[in-house]
């Protein structure tokens, strides 16, 4: 999941034969028994080519298939599929706040759901309609997410640490016509509403003027539900939104098909929130923001679809992340690189029993074998690895068994999932220890871009194929390694920074002239963002420009990599930012 949007200061202060139409790329495949297999159209708008299958794990054409027993995906919207087992757990709890001790049971959280989409309902929420969720982690953001999917309804997940204007270029962008927030960033949504003239309502988390209370929803008594009928392959149910390879952040529209096969995809042996042979119970720690797609999904929906309890932190603060995994008894806890740094180094995690940690994932940005080894070594953990993932793939692609050896590969390629690794200048497929871009293909590929066609195409072949940007190769067992980023975007303790959205935010300065923005490599935080300016003043100063972004973006787009004053920016005959040149000259002064 090294191309997951995820931020430790928000989980810190805390995506042959025949077509397959760009958009329309949500693939069904049948049981892996036979040695050839054919999508089927029945009514449901799927696509429909043949895939040449080998009894190999690599075809003739050089594409990778997953060497698992290929799973069958049922056609189910979401929430039918998260909640199928609810009866079942019934008085467990599903959900529960680690700071505000608010919790549902399954039982509690079905009917929960099924209150808030009766009371959408009842005030004309129609299939379709965007809800914005734009708060950080608590038990009420599962109860909107599910109460919304289940109305038909498309949930758009927004980052906490937005700034006013950039709330309101997401709200815009998605039509988003209600919002659900908290009475501390009320604020800023009531300012953003200003700017967006398709938003209606706004719900709060509790109680603040301008906004209804949450508990109106909640609080329903269920009567007003009537179920959706729904196209699971075409209709959308949850848009968060990212960079993609490039530019500025693009809603992904991700199906019920999507997310449900990504589901079925890793509950299987990969992503167990169970503790075999034991009768421990298991807890899963969601501190990864539900926001993103990797707390959405792998984290939030897979525990609760296995009946795991969800204990939620709405930020990484060291004490109360430790307090929470000894207190609630974490058996498993989904982090990014920054957190198993932390974990591996900071004097504090010596004073807190973490016994109870049966296994931890990690996604967001590779992880060094030393440093897994060291964490393995001091929490006496055997179980740590690493997946691969994007927020347009809903999102994992690989993920290996919990007692995987390979330390730096986050494994090979997920049940119905097919890669190849293509050669960036010549368009070649390559074969294994080479490396390129990779492009995956799976039932968990987007629909594509929010109203954004050229972007769609531009990312999905006509193979339905997604081009990850990601350079990578893999090896004669089929593990794959992230190398590289064909992609220009920096990752800042996970989270996408797209250097042409800080450009020409530092181009509306009077005293700036020309810019380029890079990612400079910085341990434990990935990349932090740095600008070369070419200034109109000389009086204008590397403070100066900082505070001016700090005022105008989130915290983890802030360029704390520095600024650097030059003549002149490097440049292509086209025009383009020679970025390779710059990075080269930052890695060159590190040294």
């Amino acid at each position: 999941m090294y191309s997951c949007a995820l931020l430790l200061r928000q989980v810190g202060s805390l995506t042959g034969q025949g077509r397959a139409v760009a958009g329309r790329v949500n693939l069904w495949w049948a049981s892996s028994s036979s040695s050839s297999y054919k999508f089927v159209n029945s009514g449901l708008h799927r696509p429909q080519f043949d895939v040449y299958r080998s009894n190999s794990s690599t075809t003739k054409d050089g594409i990778l298939r997953s060497p698992h027993q290929d799973v069958q995906v049922p056609e189910v919207p979401l929430t039918d599929y998260v909640m199928e087992k609810f009866p079942e757990y019934g008085d467990k709890i599903a959900v529960e706040d680690a700071v505000t001790g608010m919790k549902f049971s399954f039982i509690e959280l079905q009917n929960v759901a099924k209150n808030v989409a009766s009371g959408l309902m009842r005030v004309g929420f129609k299939k379709g309609d965007r809800f914005a969720v734009f708060s950080p982690n608590s038990v009420e953001y599962v109860a909107i997410f599910l109460g919304v999917v289940m109305a038909g309804g498309v949930v758009t997940t927004i980052n906490p640490a937005y700034t006013v204007d950039e709330l309101a270029f997401q709200l815009n962008n998605c039509e988003a016509q209600y919002i659900a927030t908290t009475p501390t960033l009320i604020d800023r949504v009531i300012a953003a509403k200003k700017q967006v003239s398709a938003l209606k309502d706004v719900y709060v988390f509790g109680e603040a003027e301008g906004a209804i209370p949450f508990s109106t929803l909640l609080n329903d008594d269920g009567s007003a539900y009537q179920r959706v009928s729904l196209d699971v392959y075409n209709d959308v149910a949850a848009l968060p939104y990212s960079s993609g390879t490039t530019g500025l952040p693009k809603g992904v529209m991700l199906t019920h098909n999507n997310l449900v096969a990504n589901q079925c995809q890793i509950n299987g042996k990969l992503n167990r929130y169970v503790i075999p042979d034991s009768d421990r119970d298991a807890n899963t720690l969601c501190l990864l923001p539900i926001f993103h797609i990797f707390g959405m999904t792998a984290v939030l929906m897979s525990s609760l679809y296995q009946g795991a309890r969800v204990v939620t932190i709405p930020r990484f603060e060291p004490e109360m992340f430790l307090k929470t995994i000894q207190d609630y008894k974490i058996t498993h806890m989904p982090v990014v690189p920054p957190v198993v740094l932390f974990l591996a180094k900071h004097p504090m995690v010596d004073k807190y029993d973490l016994s109870s940690l049966h296994v931890i994932t990690c996604g967001a940005a590779p992880l060094g074998s030393d440093l897994i080894v060291a964490v393995k070594d001091r929490l006496n953990i055997q179980k740590l690895r690493q997946g691969y993932g994007l927020t347009e793939t809903s999102p994992v692609t690989n993920l290996p068994y919990e007692d995987h050896k390979v330390d730096a590969s986050p494994g090979p390629l997920v049940p119905n999932t097919e890669a190849k690794i293509v050669d960036v200048t010549t368009g070649e497929t390559l074969s294994a220890y080479q490396d390129g871009e990779l492009w995956v293909r799976g039932p968990q590929i987007m629909k594509g871009y929010w109203k954004n066609d050229k972007a769609t195409k531009e990312s999905i072949d006509s193979d339905g194929f997604f081009h990850t940007g990601d350079i990578a190769h893999y090896d004669d067992d089929g593990n794959f390694f992230i190398v590289d980023r064909l992609k220009e975007l920096i990752k800042v303790k996970g989270f996408q920074v797209a250097p042409a959205e800080l450009e020409a935010l530092c181009l509306t300065h009077p005293d700036i002239s020309d810019v380029a923005v890079i990612g400079v490599p910085v341990e434990g935080v990935g990349e932090l963002p740095k600008a070369y300016i070419v200034r109109k003043s000389e009086e204008l100063t590397e403070e100066q420009v900082k505070e001016f972004v700090k005022s105008k973006v989130a915290p983890y787009k802030n360029l704390e990599g520095g600024v650097e004053f030059i003549n002149e920016i490097p440049k292509s005959a086209s025009g383009k930012i020679l970025r390779r040149v710059l990075k080269q000259a930052a890695l060159d002064a590190l040294k």
